[in-house]
């Protein structure tokens, strides 16, 4: 009977968080197609939608709003799921390098003549992210304590820098590759063709198949290895499926949008204070969420210095910062 009054209760938080999270990405969404070197009336923006009175201006917005909720929603999740599997709140694609790597790699294609569309960007990132994720993680685990939170974030964040560095030195020599890059790096979804999506779709559908069924696996990870082996649960099989579904959705959110920074670090903190520790519902959260920051800070980045735009990775960051460090100063956030 208790079992049965627990789960009819999680369903109704889950039921819950899904309205209000849906809710959150609509009205995200109605901002950014209205607002914008021009506003344009809500009713202008729902007779687009219809198809009853196209707009020109709001059907030029469509692309770069649909991209940022894909892109935030991957980014959340992964998130997500690289703090619970680490069991380190500082995780996210960023701090572990898994950004840096995939960025290198995608450097490397650049500068190598062999990445010459970018349809072909989802393929470099994901190795590079996949070669990240595995370097980074061996590192951390040639300790005596095996990969623990601290080791986890100095390999990532060694791994970064050494991954960056190189692709600076890769673009000092090759002015051609560094046009194409310094655009791409600072992370945004103005100008991308909403077509990217379809090549990027099979890696992000596998992405979050891996990720968001693994919240009641991750919660049991979360008693520590040695419980959950006691419960029952292959813990190496549960890592290796969660860390293949964050690594692809790293790789699909930075070969769309580029390394946009904090989203996966501060959304499942904010979601963890709505929902609690649950990951669960925090891995469904987060891609909610993340979907509207990245498209609240796009929005937000079209008007804040008119009439040019700051990038969505600019304004992640410029939002995302003050938001941890909240977090942090009210003690909410646990090793």
């Amino acid at each position: 009977m208790s079992s049965h009054v627990t789960s009819l209760g999680h369903g109704r938080r889950l039921a819950l968080l899904l309205g209000l999270g849906l809710a959150v990405v609509a009205v995200a969404c109605l901002a950014s197609l209205a607002v914008g070197a021009t506003v344009v009336p809500l009713a202008h923006v729902w007779e687009t939608l219809t198809g009853s009175a196209p707009h020109g201006i709001v059907e030029a917005r469509l692309d770069r709003t649909a991209l940022g909720v894909v892109v935030g929603a991957a980014m959340g999740c992964a998130g997500a799921a690289m703090q619970a599997l680490t069991r380190n709140p500082l995780a996210d694609p960023g701090i572990l390098g898994v950004n840096a790597g995939a960025a290198l790699a995608i450097v490397l294609g650049l500068a190598t003549g062999l990445l010459t569309a970018q349809t072909q960007y989802v393929w470099f990132a994901l190795a590079g992210a996949a070669v990240a994720t595995t370097v980074v993680y061996g590192i951390a685990s040639m300790g005596p304590g095996g990969a623990q939170p601290v080791t986890l974030t100095i390999a990532g964040a060694a791994f970064a820098a050494t991954a960056t560095s190189l692709g600076a030195g890769l673009l000092v020599v090759d002015l051609a590759a560094l046009d194409v890059f310094r655009v791409w790096q600072v992370g945004t979804v103005a100008g991308r063709d909403l077509a990217l999506l379809g090549s990027v779709a099979p890696v992000l559908l596998v992405g979050f198949l891996l990720t968001l069924p693994a919240g009641g696996w991750l919660n049991t990870l979360g008693l520590g290895d040695d419980m959950a082996r006691g419960l029952g649960q292959r813990v190496w099989l549960v890592r290796l499926v969660v860390a293949v579904g964050a690594v692809c959705l790293c790789a699909a959110g930075t070969a769309l949008a580029g390394p946009v920074a904090f989203v996966g670090l501060v959304v499942p903190h904010v979601v963890r204070l709505l929902t609690g520790p649950d990951e669960r519902r925090v891995m469904l959260g987060s891609a909610l969420f993340g979907a509207a920051l990245v498209v609240g800070a796009d929005t937000i980045g079209r008007v804040v210095l008119p009439p040019t735009e700051v990038q969505v990775g600019i304004m992640t960051a410029v939002i995302g910062a003050p938001v941890l460090i909240a977090l942090v100063r009210t003690q909410r956030v646990t090793a």
